[in-house]
């Protein structure tokens, strides 16, 4: 069968209901599909937020065990069906591509994470508009919330978990607090919920904003040129923790947002957690030097006499009181705190 033919099969699909978690998902996850049966008629995309070196086959195998949906890893340039769930691979994003296929990469991370929430809400938005359910379940700090109002602005449904009763309520909160939600309830109500939306009479079709359009190529062609980012918003004077580069500010987004003309992307509150953790990162550097140039002085001041000497154990002690003050920082708790840490 040619691509043209496999691509038309896709434009049967109804709607697609794209779901973001991270800390908690597994639990989450389990409790929604068995509410579902083998013949739900819309596909499902999820993306976990799981480290780089896992294969996200234990997710996977608990997903199938319960006997509803097919629940396989997204394959790029597979065609999405209805009554099976696609997990975006570990360290790839999955999108869905215009052609409404989908579009695994291994592109800049969004807010700290690859697999990012953001890319996949994105990309669905734009290949499906009103035919979009956007899901936010368990998690840390607000991947998937600027995804989430991506959505909403082009016509989707947007469902937040109660974060009364999602384990980790952070992820829930941020959405509530920056989008306009259709629905906010727990996990428990969401399997009737998503049967009554399966039929839902669709509404005219919204135009695609620009901006939306912009961010989107971004992140499928992994690079982006300068007017690209340029259209989003303006230079800041802080730069990516990510590459270096240079980071603008996007216009109009709320909750705030970067990104650097490579691809990354944060919230403020991910971007703040990159770089408290690069900075710890450079200050375990720093420390390692001190104490070695420390212990390089101590040995020429007990090989070498007189003014040498006496010279290197001056510079052995400067080395000292530095290595007490890079000390003092790490262990102070101005760190950040548990919302800093990856979901």
């Amino acid at each position: 069968m040619d691509s043209r033919k496999r691509v038309n099969k896709t434009h049967s699909i109804p709607q697609v209901i794209v779901i973001g978690t991270s800390a908690g998902g597994l639990l989450a996850l389990k409790k929604l599909i068995n509410q579902l049966q083998e013949d739900f008629p819309a596909p499902m995309l999820v993306v976990q937020h799981i480290s780089p070196d896992a294969n996200g086959n234990v997710l996977l195998d608990a997903l199938n065990s319960l006997g509803k949906l097919k629940c396989e890893h997204a394959i790029s340039g597979g065609i999405i069906k209805p009554g099976h769930l696609y997990l975006a691979p570990s360290d790839h994003h999955l999108m869905i591509d215009r052609d409404q296929t989908m579009l695994v990469t291994k592109g800049a991370a969004e807010n700290r994470s690859r697999p990012g929430i953001d890319p996949l809400f994105r990309s669905a938005a734009v290949a499906f508009r009103n035919k979009v359910v956007g899901i936010i379940l368990t998690g840390y700090l607000d991947d998937g919330v600027a995804g989430l109002e991506v959505i909403k602005r082009c016509g989707g449904i947007c469902i937040v978990q109660d974060p009364e009763d999602a384990e980790y309520p952070d992820m829930p909160k941020n959405a509530l607090a920056h989008v306009e939600v259709d629905h906010c309830l727990p996990i428990s109500e969401m399997g009737g919920l998503l049967y009554q939306l399966m039929s839902r009479k669709l509404g005219k079709l919204k135009s695609i904003p620009k901006d939306i359009q912009i961010e989107a190529k971004i992140a499928q062609r992994v690079l982006s040129d300068l007017p690209s980012v340029n259209a989003l918003g303006d230079q800041v004077p802080f730069n990516c923790p990510g590459c270096g580069g240079v980071l603008w500010k996007v216009s109009d987004s709320w909750p705030i947002r970067y990104r650097c003309h490579t691809g990354h992307a944060y919230t403020e509150s991910s971007l703040l957690a990159e770089q408290t953790m690069k900075i710890e990162e450079t200050m375990w550097t720093a420390l390692r030097m001190f104490e070695e140039r420390k212990n390089l002085l101590t040995t020429m001041a007990r090989e070498h006499g007189g003014a040498t000497a006496k010279s290197a154990l001056e510079r052995a002690e400067l080395s000292g009181v530095h290595i007490d003050r890079i000390k003092a920082i790490l262990k102070s708790n101005d760190k950040g705190t548990s919302k800093d840490l990856p979901g």
